[in-house]
């Protein structure tokens, strides 16, 4: 029987933690509670209330961020021999009674991790701030190109679930320690090859305040999800492997690039020189730019269809 985990970052939700601590299925055999230098003592009202055997409470000295507490559980899990460790948050916004739905895929073998998608349904998004269901959707839009995984949504959902073996091989402590934990997750596990799975969730929101900006967000984390993506790309198509595509994703942009380039210089000369460009060089402007381009879309193509299909988590698991 598999072992399961549940890790919560506890910060600034003393008044709902305890409704979620008592909501949490008897499948899970241990709940991590990290809390993250709490100005609340988050962590002391649940020593003090909570009677639940299962739950151990972690402590920060200095606030982290909810990926420093993340992995802060994780590290735990995994030394307590987890063999699927689920995070939820502890503001209330995700019902703990639908764990079996995220743990489900992980332990048939149809997948290395499973998060939550609040899009999945329209009908979840009624209770969703406005400012939120654009924000993230930018944010999906962002992360489908840092990550590789074009088939999957709402990348900063914190509703979550791993198979041990699979973050054995993460470099937990390179990972992102603030809000882009949940995106930076992702780009690690492309970089791996895991399957990952979207499980339908709906997201409730109360009275409790999100210490996370979308908006914010959005522009913050565009240099991360750039950096990620070349990081993808020389990892996925030139250090691991290397093929047509990856001969496309250099001459694409050069071409591009070159065309831009001269394209400019050209138009600069003849309004300086007051001449018409003639139609060889506007040809040599424009027919590196178009061949570029289709190069470039033909490396989006191959890169959205190159998906993992098989569970990481089966392949390095030794046999029993």
């Amino acid at each position: 029987m598999a072992k399961i985990a549940v890790v919560i970052p506890c910060y600034k939700s003393r008044d709902q933690v305890l409704d979620v601590l008592s909501a949490v299925p008897d499948a899970v055999n241990t709940i991590y509670c990290v809390d993250d230098a709490c100005p609340d003592k988050t962590g002391e009202h649940i020593q003090e209330n909570c009677k639940d055997k299962r739950v151990q409470v972690l402590t920060h000295e200095k606030n982290q961020g909810v990926g420093g507490a993340m992995v802060t559980g994780y590290k735990k899990a995994l030394e307590d021999n987890a063999d699927i460790i689920v995070k939820i948050d502890s503001d209330g916004q995700m019902d703990p009674a639908i764990i079996p739905l995220y743990i489900g895929p992980i332990m048939q073998g149809h997948a290395d991790y499973t998060k939550g998608n609040r899009f999945y349904n329209p009908e979840f998004l009624e209770t969703m701030p406005k400012t939120r269901i654009f924000g993230n959707a930018g944010l999906s839009f962002l992360n489908k190109f840092s990550t590789g995984y074009w088939r999957v949504f709402d990348p900063t959902n914190g509703y979550t679930a791993i198979h041990a073996d699979v973050l054995k091989l993460m470099p937990l402590d390179k990972i992102n320690k603030g809000y882009f934990f949940e995106s930076d997750m992702l780009f690690r596990l492309g970089t791996l090859r895991a399957v990952v799975r979207d499980i339908p969730q709906q997201a409730f929101y109360g009275e409790e305040e999100s210490n996370l900006s979308i908006s914010h967000a959005v522009y913050s984390f565009a240099g991360n999800h750039i950096r990620n993506f070349f990081k993808r790309i020389v990892y996925s198509y030139f250090v691991r492997d290397f093929q047509v595509a990856s001969i496309e994703w250099i001459l694409g942009p050069a071409l591009i690039l070159f065309s831009t380039i001269f394209g400019l210089g050209q138009w600069a000369e003849s309004v300086e020189n007051q001449s018409e460009a003639s139609a060889g060089t506007v040809m040599l402007a424009a027919l590196p730019f178009i061949v570029g381009f289709q190069l470039t879309l033909s490396a989006l193509h191959f890169d959205i269809q190159n998906q993992p299909k098989t569970p990481l988590h089966l392949l390095v698991r030794p046999a029993s």
